[in-house]
C-alpha cells in the first residue's frame, strides 16, 4: 500500500526533491508528466507525494502556487529579504528598487536587511526605504545587531534572501541557524563584490513555519522578471507611489514630465525620496522598450 502525504520541497539536487513532511524530509523523484507538461517541480512548492515501501517518494501533484521565480528557481516565497550594506560591497539603491518592484509584482513583501553596520550603519539607505514603506532592520554578523528583529520579520514565512556577493546573506544565515554551517566567501577589496558560494537553492527551516532560501543570486532574475511588466503597470509597483496614483491632472499620466502630475508633484514637496523616482524613470524606460508580443 502506498501512503500519501502533503509537504513542502526544501532542495532540489540532481533529480531528487526533498520533501519536508510532518514525518521528517522524505526523498522523492517527480512523475514523468512533470517533463511531458513542461513544468518542473520547485524549491518552495508545496506538494502531494506519495511514500513507497523502500522509504522514497514520488512527487504526485504541485499544490497551486501563489508565485515563481525562475533564476533562482524557488516558488511560493512570503517575502525577499534584500541583504545590503554600505561597506565593501556598496548596494547600489536602484539594486533594491529592483527587487522592490519585482516583490510587489510577484505578491512578495520586501524586507530590507542592512547588514554590516558595526562598519557603516547606512543612514541614507536606510532612511530611503524607511520613508518609502519598507521594513528597514539593521544588522551586523559580527556582534549580532538586529538578528532577533530579522527573524520576528520572517516568522511564519517562506522567505528568500538575495543581495550582491559579499553582504553577508550566507553569514546571517549561519548567525540565525548555527548548525547549517553554510560556506561563506571573503570580499575582494579590488573589487569590492565577494565570489558566489552558494550553488544551489535550499530551504532551511527556523521553526514557527518559517523557512529560508540562501540563493546563489537574482542577476538574471532582475532582468527576466523586469521583462514580464508592462510601463503602465510599473507604477503601482511602487509602494510609496500609491497615495498619489489618480490624483494627477491626466489619467494616464506616466508621472514622468505631464503638468499636474502628483506623483512628481510629491517628489518635489519630499513625499516621495528623488532616488526612488529617479529608479522609476530609469525603470519605466526600460518597461517601455518591452514589446510583450514579441515573447508570445
Amino acid at each position: 500500500m502506498i501512503d500519501m502525504t502533503e509537504g513542502r520541497i526544501v532542495k532540489a539536487l540532481s533529480g531528487f526533491y526533498y520533501v519536508q513532511t510532518v514525518n521528517g524530509i522524505l526523498e522523492c523523484k517527480a512523475r514523468g508528466r512533470f517533463r511531458m507538461d513542461g513544468t518542473s517541480p520547485l524549491v518552495g512548492d508545496l506538494v502531494q507525494c506519495s511514500e513507497e515501501k523502500n522509504g522514497k517518494g514520488r512527487i504526485d501533484a504541485v499544490l497551486p502556487r501563489k508565485n515563481f521565480f525562475i533564476r533562482p528557481a524557488v516558488a511560493d516565497i512570503d517575502a525577499l529579504v534584500f541583504i545590503a550594506a554600505n561597506t565593501n560591497p556598496v548596494t547600489d539603491p536602484f539594486l533594491i528598487d529592483r527587487v522592490s518592484v519585482i516583490a510587489e509584482h510577484s505578491g512578495c513583501e520586501l524586507i530590507v536587511c542592512l547588514n554590516k553596520t558595526d562598519i557603516d550603519p547606512a543612514d541614507e539607505l536606510f532612511d530611503t526605504f524607511s520613508k518609502a514603506g519598507f521594513k528597514v532592520i539593521r544588522t551586523s554578523a559580527l556582534t549580532g545587531e538586529g538578528h532577533e528583529e530579522l527573524l520576528e520579520a520572517m516568522r511564519g514565512k517562506v522567505c528568500a534572501f538575495t543581495g550582491n556577493s559579499g553582504v553577508g546573506k550566507s553569514s546571517i544565515l549561519n548567525v540565525l541557524l548555527p548548525e547549517a554551517h553554510i560556506e561563506t566567501g571573503e570580499v575582494s577589496e579590488k573589487l569590492g563584490r565577494g565570489r558566489h558560494t552558494t550553488r544551489h537553492v535550499q530551504l532551511y527551516a527556523l521553526g514557527n513555519d518559517t523557512f529560508v532560501a540562501d540563493t546563489p543570486g537574482f542577476a538574471s532574475f532582475e532582468i527576466e522578471m523586469m521583462e514580464t511588466i508592462e510601463k503602465e503597470q510599473l507604477q503601482y509597483d511602487f509602494i510609496d507611489f500609491s497615495p498619489y496614483i489618480g490624483s494627477c491632472r491626466f489619467n494616464d499620466c506616466a508621472h514622468l514630465k505631464e503638468p499636474g502630475c502628483a506623483v512628481t508633484e510629491a517628489v518635489e514637496k519630499g513625499g516621495i525620496c528623488r532616488s526612488r523616482y529617479k529608479s522609476y524613470a530609469q525603470l519605466y524606460e526600460l518597461c517601455a522598450q518591452h514589446r510583450p508580443w514579441e515573447t508570445k
